[in-house]
């Protein structure tokens, strides 16, 4: 959200007259009379005026689309991994600087953890890649989401062919037969 949008969020939020001026700067007892402190509510009012007070969340539109599931959820799992791997490798460190029995087990172990972390970051890479390919609009020619898109075009207008040749098939065989009435009577009008 830029500098305006929270310029003209803030000057929508009704408050007591004499708390802003038309400039958008607070005066000084702005802060208490705006329902933010112990002066909130008015003695005399006796509770009978509410001040609205700016929403603490606003929502913005996303930037980005959200990430198909496949790709999300080998997403969440390569994070899980390197965050595991992580701790693992900061407590065989400090294992080793206490000189514990139990560092060289831990360095062994994080070594093979380091391992699959790189497994798992790779693996999102290549669902990402994997998903692109069959679902995605990738303008490659080699995309195989290309060779289905085509596929599924020349389907539908073989379909689309084939009802025609039905439809001229059933014109043909009513001229033929002359119509409903039968003889040259029952001709169509227009071809």
């Amino acid at each position: 959200m830029g500098t305006k949008e929270r310029r003209r969020a803030s000057e929508d939020v009704r408050t007591p007259e004499g708390t802003r001026t038309p400039e958008g700067t607070r005066t000084p007892g702005a802060v208490a009379s705006a329902g933010y402190g112990p002066e909130a509510y008015d003695e005399d009012d006796q509770g009978d005026e509410y001040v609205e007070r700016r929403e603490l969340w606003i929502e913005e539109p996303a930037t980005r689309r959200r990430l198909p599931d496949p790709v999300r959820s080998a997403a969440v799992r390569a994070v899980l991994i390197v965050s595991l791997t992580l701790i693992q490798a900061m407590t065989a460190f400090f294992c080793t600087m206490a000189e514990s029995w139990l560092a060289f087990p831990m360095v062994l172990s994080s070594v093979a953890s380091t391992i699959g972390a790189t497994w798992s970051v790779c693996d999102v890479w290549v669902t990402r890649q994997v998903w692109n390919q069959r679902n995605g609009v990738v303008s490659m020619p080699s995309s195989s989401a290309r060779q289905l898109r085509r596929e599924r075009r020349r389907a539908r207008r073989d379909a689309r062919a084939a009802a025609r040749s039905a439809a001229t098939r059933s014109k043909e065989d009513i001229r033929s037969r002359g119509g409903a009435g039968g003889g040259a009577r029952g001709q169509l009008s227009h071809p």
